[in-house]
């Protein structure tokens, strides 16, 4: 599976600018180079995971501190994908948590053990006033992102129709009554659904300032 820049953005509720600075290597190596070989950069699902992640951690810490907190990481030998980690925020530091409810902090003291809170980056959250990130396997009601179907890009719930095919019908004036027209299965309610995140995807198409 594979996603735009404007789409993994969407995914994640980092910027389009985000993404771009988190690419660069400023010393310590990037924040997230995407796993897929390509130009324009495309993330896979477990990049958007990791994102995810990312967005949730710039909430209450600087982007310095996560650049800190990634290169201790490997320091300490973990060299797996990003989105195999659990990295929360633990009062002004990163920790990283473990399966026993606690966390070896990655910033202010290295490799100390410390008691941490497992985050949901899953859920939707606020990474900036005025932005809502919907859930991530479950951005609308009736639109769903599920790896194993169409590789991952978002589908009507229940079906295999991508949401922006639907939304490209109700943009070139189909009412959402007569989408099942064109989509058997696909309802009214659903349709709208499909054209309320495409609006929403779009409103990632010209970025913001990255942070």
């Amino acid at each position: 599976m594979a996603y735009s820049t404007r789409m993994a953005a969407a995914l994640s509720g980092a910027t389009v600018g985000q993404l771009r600075t988190w690419r660069q290597d400023r010393g310590n190596g990037p924040i997230l180079q995407p796993g897929l070989a390509a130009r324009p950069a495309l993330y896979s699902f477990r990049d958007v995971l990791a994102l995810r992640a990312f967005a949730h951690l710039r909430q209450d810490v600087s982007l310095q501190k996560i650049r800190v907190a990634l290169a201790t990481l490997r320091k300490i030998g973990e060299v797996e994908h990003l989105s195999s980690y659990s990295l929360v925020a633990e009062g002004d530091s990163i920790v990283l948590a473990g399966h026993d409810d606690h966390g070896t902090d990655l910033v202010k003291r290295p490799g100390q053990r410390v008691i941490a809170t497992m985050a949901d980056i899953l859920q939707e959250f606020a990474p900036r006033a005025g932005v809502v990130v919907p859930h991530l396997l479950q951005p609308k009601q009736h639109v769903t992102v599920d790896p194993e179907t169409q590789g991952g890009q978002p589908v009507i719930t229940g079906t295999r129709t991508p949401f922006d095919s639907v939304a490209e019908l109700i943009e070139d004036g189909v009412p959402p009554e007569e989408i099942a027209d064109y989509y058997p299965g696909v309802t009214a309610d659903a349709a709208r659904d499909a054209a309320s995140f495409a609006l929403y995807v779009d409103s990632y198409s010209t970025g913001a300032r990255a942070a």
